[in-house]
């Protein structure tokens, strides 16, 4: 089979865009599904702090608030930072005080004197902690069981500072809530993996933990308070180290987190968390960008290939190989993190999720002002 100079071209160009693609997924993500799972520590080590920042979370402050001061540690505390709330957090977090001597309750009032913003909030829990190690995790979430910190303490290594995470969304109906399950899959199979390859780029503050000398020690986020976003992703991208840095995804110590239920609120998600990535380092953003542009370039010269008859079918074979080859590794780590169920769809999300993520990057240069609340 004879082919033409074009032909020629955009398969060679195919090929190399599925070696690209094929080098994230054997030689970084791959790593995630081999590695040995450690088990959950029997013992705490060390009194710790749980950190939670709340704006208007009465609700959920209810539901699961009380499974936070209920874990299974033996020293620890918990700082809420009720950040300008009216829906009546005051008065709940007042209630849960009379009951619970572990909670400490930090008020920001409404005021001008006061910055707005996640990160203020986060800093004056770190200021009203009483101890060295910090677990940080968010008012919607919950943890999947009560050893939640027995696996987020400070490891046995004193050199570490920052601990990863694992946080997932509660399963609910409908397209969106799985779109919203399988980006977050594969956002931490990511910074997950590249942890574990000795290069650590993010966390999620849903569940993270780290010292907090190294905040006060690294100006806190000074670096970045303009950004509405990046309490936690950016504060690891500018910290964290192969030496200073482990991870827990033991499945005793997921947080579960509740999903969005609008798209326009999710796309207004995902714009917070894609300013905020324009402030990574240079090497990670071009990683980041590497993965992404690679896998669209992929599907732009698979689709232009259609259009080439002698061609299309080694084009075929190639997307068919890697369909296979991404279909033995990655319903595995769905599986290891608590995914499973959306294995059967992974060729069919996968495509979404691209289209999703190439949209909201276009949208996201035209929309700037995002919030946190």
């Amino acid at each position: 089979m004879e082919l033409t100079l074009i032909e020629s071209s955009l398969l060679g160009a195919l090929i190399f865009c599925f070696l690209i693609q094929l080098y994230f997924s054997l030689f970084v993500h791959l790593k995630l599904a081999l590695v040995k799972i450690e088990p959950i520590a029997e013992s705490g080590r060390k009194p710790l702090s749980v950190i939670i920042c709340a704006r208007n979370e009465a609700e959920n402050l209810r539901q699961y608030l009380p499974v936070v001061l209920e874990q299974n540690y033996p020293d620890f505390e918990v700082v809420v930072v009720n950040d300008r709330s009216w829906d009546g957090t005051r008065d709940l977090l007042e209630e849960f005080s009379k009951q619970h001597k572990r909670l400490k309750v930090v008020t920001i009032a409404e005021g001008e004197k006061f910055i707005a913003g996640k990160k203020f909030a986060v800093t004056m829990g770190i200021k009203a902690a009483a101890h060295e190690w910090l677990v940080f995790t968010d008012a919607d979430c919950v943890p999947a069981s009560p050893n939640w910190l027995l696996g987020m303490q400070q490891p046995a290594d004193e050199k570490t500072e920052i601990l990863l995470g694992y946080s997932p969304y509660l399963k609910r109906k409908g397209i969106l809530n799985a779109l919203i399950r399988f980006e977050t899959f594969f956002t931490a199979v990511n910074y997950l993996a590249f942890a574990i390859k000795g290069m650590p780029y993010m966390g999620v503050g849903r569940n993270m933990a780290y010292k907090k000398s190294l905040f006060f020690k690294n100006k806190g986020f000074a670096a970045h308070m303009h950004v509405p976003s990046g309490d936690d992703d950016l504060f690891v991208n500018a910290h964290a180290t192969k030496r200073n840095t482990e991870i827990c995804f033991h499945k005793d110590a997921h947080v579960w987190t509740e999903p969005n239920t609008s798209f326009r609120a999710y796309l207004r998600q995902k714009k917070r968390h894609f300013g905020a990535g324009k402030l990574y380092k240079g090497k990670h953003k071009f990683i980041l960008s590497l993965q992404i542009i690679f896998q669209f370039l992929f599907y732009a010269f698979f689709a232009a290939l259609m259009f080439f008859k002698p061609a299309m079918y080694i084009a075929l074979g190639v997307l068919g190989l890697s369909i296979i080859i991404r279909c033995f590794i990655y319903p595995r780590l769905l599986k290891r993190l608590n995914y499973g169920k959306l294995s059967i769809w992974f060729p069919l999300l996968d495509v979404l999720l691209f289209i999703f993520l190439v949209f909201n990057a276009i949208v996201s240069i035209f929309v700037k002002k995002v919030t946190w609340k």
